[in-house]
């Protein structure tokens, strides 16, 4: 049984890097990541694929990693398909899916956590920094007490 997480990308790398680094603190270290990226992110997802190895690595995983590439940013229809077919491949194989809400545009956050819902993600993540003072630091650079990773599948 594998973990799974999927996100979107999103021009700064904190708003990619901090939510898996916070779930992997809190246990939830994926063996496959899956990044949505588009023209105006290419940049940004491909650095922190790397990075995402990284921190899976240094939390005792080995995760895939890789990136599907929309054409637009705003093919909706797409977007779908992409959390609907990770999830429900998932469900099939018996693996556990996280999906990621916290980077990107709004657009993107609310069709992810509704396809996570709809389409029963184990897991649905946001990353909550507390504080307006940490914007742009990585997880590791602050407090633990200004940060919360909720998620959205205990609190509704």
């Amino acid at each position: 049984m594998a973990r799974i997480w999927v996100t979107n990308g999103t021009p700064t790398m904190p708003g990619l890097l901090n939510p898996l680094a916070a779930a992997c603190d809190s246990g939830y270290v994926p063996d496959e990541a899956r990044i949505l990226s588009n023209p105006g992110v290419a940049d940004s997802v491909a650095d922190a694929s790397e990075m995402f190895e990284t921190i899976i690595g240094a939390h005792g995983g080995d995760a895939t990693v890789s990136k599907h590439s929309l054409e637009t940013e705003t093919d909706f229809r797409e977007i779908i398909e992409f959390y609907q077919s990770a999830i429900e491949a998932a469900r099939e194989n018996g693996d556990t899916i996280a999906v990621d809400v916290t980077p990107g545009r709004k657009f993107m956050s609310a069709i992810s956590f509704q396809a996570g819902f709809r389409f029963d993600a184990d897991h649905v993540f946001y990353f909550y920094r507390k504080s307006g003072a940490y914007y742009g630091d990585l997880y590791a650079e602050i407090p633990r007490t200004a940060t919360e990773l909720i998620d959205f599948t205990e609190v509704m």
